[in-house]
């Protein structure tokens, strides 16, 4: 696919007639250069089309007045998390959206932060554009992985320091605080003022920390208050938290901000499964030895209404589901609150996934396609990113550390193939109601759903090593129509040989068995390619986008 051309009736003719000088024609007519430029335009149709926009409401009439007048107050922190995360991903965002003068081509940008598609594995799509560097904006460009590991600096790896360049030219640490000094005062100033109408004390509590966090890089205090939060109706998730963007070795996170309205009715019915991970942790089908940790078992369960996505989790494919806080110490003592985001998983199971199961998914299976399946399967794999471990058994630190830039795919398919364990488990002991077939069913069909993402993502790789153990183990099978069966029979076996594996893998830290199940198993074959192209031919979009913000809400 050509780049798309930032447009100007000058550069349209200037760009077609180098291309016609190339087939070996001299002239452009004025019908020509229009005919260009409506093949440029139709090209970032064609990428505006993988997203379909959705208005990002909520019910906000179970809030107090002081809540409803801390959302704009938090809105404005998710803005300034946005400012970050563009600087992260990309560099000076000034410098990139001034020079674009098509609206169309201009939205495509700040839909993915940076000239590059991340629903196409990062491929530049603005004329000039250079390949997308595997560490983003985390380290200079020129870096190579080796000069990263001969530094002395005691803090290179930390989740809050970017790297950079000295006057010699020699690498240097800059702590977050100091790179990103006037926006995280604003927003810690934000912060406070929000916690002046906090009604509930926790909150209050938890907003404050997290305010000081923003200033000194320290966010240990205020993740243990987050987990002691569990009343307030409204929540903000904001700060440096995923590995993702960091795709050199996912040692640093990115800035993003989720603001929530909880759902305290589907938040009780969902309490109950955080008490039962000790048991499931026991019977995890791998050796004593990796399912040793015990998880907090102060793990909780929550479903929520997002009513603002901002940065890291607002690029690309959008997020329905939260597991956090990251910190394995804060898990190991406190456990996760894996938080259900209902309003964003219904859209992309009505918008998306019901879609694709009518073109990919056998006739006779399709009846298996349900919404509480999706809600139950997205809701485990949270809950599984609680299970397993978090440190590996042979003193080479965490896991995170030692996976380096596999570690996040790796965690993702982790958690997935878990998430579907546990159901199974549950749905044994009458825990889990409705027909095990549902899950199983929807499950594989999220799987296209998630390819679609693209390979580089970390949810890309996890799906297509699941997909192709799955299709290697003849749990789905491929008619020569394209449609794809799914084998009931094989799947536990499947499932449990995939979870030892990747347990294995983890607790191990084996770096090199991780990379070479990777390069393996972690590629969209053309075949499988060939039936994601249909779904883009008959119009179903990849992702969702949001209309968001003060106005959309009130």
């Amino acid at each position: 696919m050509k780049k798309v051309i930032l447009i100007s009736l000058v550069s349209i003719l200037a760009f077609a007639c180098n291309q016609k000088e190339k087939k070996g024609k001299q002239n452009l007519s004025k019908k020509e250069a229009i005919e260009a430029a409506d093949n440029s335009f139709s090209e970032i149709d064609e990428r505006l089309n993988k997203y379909v926009e959705v208005k990002l409401t909520a019910d906000l009439s179970a809030l107090s007045e002081n809540q409803k007048k801390m959302i704009p107050i938090l809105i404005e922190v998710g803005k300034i998390m946005d400012d970050i995360f563009w600087k992260q991903a990309y560099g000076d965002k000034s410098t990139l959206l001034d020079t674009i003068q098509d609206e169309k081509l201009k939205r495509f940008v700040e839909i993915n932060y940076g000239p590059w598609d991340r629903l196409a594995a990062n491929e530049p799509f603005v004329d000039g554009a250079e390949i997308k560097p595997l560490g983003a904006n985390f380290y200079p460009k020129d870096m190579t992985k080796k000069e990263f590991e001969v530094a002395q600096l005691e803090d290179k790896k930390s989740l809050y320091t970017l790297l950079r360049r000295d006057e010699e030219g020699m690498l240097k640490t800059v702590p977050y605080r100091v790179a990103y000094a006037e926006e995280v005062k604003k927003a810690a100033d934000l912060l406070k003022k929000a916690a002046e109408l906090a009604e509930d004390e926790n909150f209050k509590k938890y907003l404050n920390l997290r305010a000081n966090a923003l200033l000194s890089d320290e966010y240990y205090e205020s993740d243990l208050a987050w987990m002691d939060m569990v009343e307030n109706k409204i929540d903000i998730i904001c700060g440096p938290i995923e590995t993702y963007e960091d795709q050199m070795f996912g040692y640093k996170a990115a800035h993003e901000a989720y603001i929530l309205v909880k759902d305290m009715e589907w938040s009780k019915r969902l309490s109950k499964y955080a008490k039962m991970l000790p048991e499931l942790q026991k019977n995890l089908p791998v050796d004593e030895k990796y399912k040793a940790e015990k998880p907090g078992t102060d793990s909780q369960l929550a479903a929520f209404d997002v009513i603002y996505y901002a940065g890291d989790c607002n690029a690309g494919s959008k997020t329905i589901a939260v597991n956090l806080p990251n910190d394995e110490k804060v898990q190991l003592e406190k456990g996760t609150r894996r938080s259900q985001l209902k309003n964003a998983m219904r859209a992309k199971f009505d918008k998306i996934l019901l879609p694709i199961s009518e073109i990919l998914i056998d006739k006779e299976q399709q009846k298996y396609i349900t919404f509480d399946a999706f809600f139950a399967n997205t809701m485990f794999h949270e809950v599984a990113h609680g299970l397993g471990i978090k440190n590996t058994i042979n003193d080479k630190g965490t896991v995170r550390g030692a996976l380096k830039e596999h570690a996040s795919a790796l965690e993702e398919g982790k958690a997935d193939i878990l998430g579907l364990y546990m159901i199974t488990q549950l749905h044994k002991m009458g825990e889990v109601e409705g027909d095990l077939k549902e899950y199983y069913t929807t499950f594989m069909a999220s799987v296209f759903r998630s390819v679609r993402f693209g390979a580089s993502s970390a949810h890309g790789k996890a799906n297509m090593i699941r997909f192709n153990f799955f299709k290697d183990a003849g749990v789905i099978s491929r008619s020569t129509e394209g449609v794809y069966t799914i084998n009931y029979n094989k799947m536990e076996d499947a499932m449990n040989a995939l979870s030892e594996l990747i347990l294995t893998y983890q607790g191990d830290g084996d770096y090199e068995g991780v990379s070479q199940l990777v390069n393996e198993k972690a590629n969209i074959e053309e075949e499988l390619q060939s039936d994601l192209d249909r779904l883009t031919d008959q119009g179903v979009p990849v992702d969702v986008v949001f209309e968001q913000g003060v106005d959309v809400l009130f």
